[in-house]
């Protein structure tokens, strides 16, 4: 419980990094630090995502760690899809950097979830 609570801590840590950084070299109308409120925005509907992984991370059930996998995989495909995005933007090679570092985290995050799901036999 301890090592999936800490990979998707350190998750939710790079998807912060990875939204700081894009508001950092904003291009056109997105997300940007002259604009405060827009990033505070995106960064509480950010953990707001991650409230029910972080809360299946408490739970031992194997039906909820499968949940939580599958839930990681989404996370996984937005690292993804990040990356080649990032060679669209100017100067992108800190996007690029955060989004394979997030993409590392959530695939570990996804190993650890899966190799704690056991399906033991109850034996009664």
């Amino acid at each position: 419980m301890l090592k999936r609570l800490t990979f998707d801590c350190v998750t939710l840590c790079v998807a912060i990094v990875a939204t700081l950084v894009a508001a950092r070299h904003s291009t056109g109308n997105t997300i940007s630090f002259e604009e405060p409120l827009s990033v505070y925005l995106a960064i509480g509907l950010i953990v707001f995502l991650f409230l029910p992984l972080l809360v299946l991370s408490f739970f031992e059930h194997p039906v909820l760690k499968i949940i939580n996998v599958v839930y990681q995989s989404l996370i996984v495909f937005s690292f993804v899809g990040l990356m080649p995005v990032s060679f669209l933007i100017p100067n992108g090679s800190s996007t690029i950097i955060v989004a394979v570092l997030g993409t590392v985290a959530s695939l570990a995050s996804v190993i650890v979830a899966t190799r704690s799901t056991t399906f033991q036999p109850v034996l009664k």
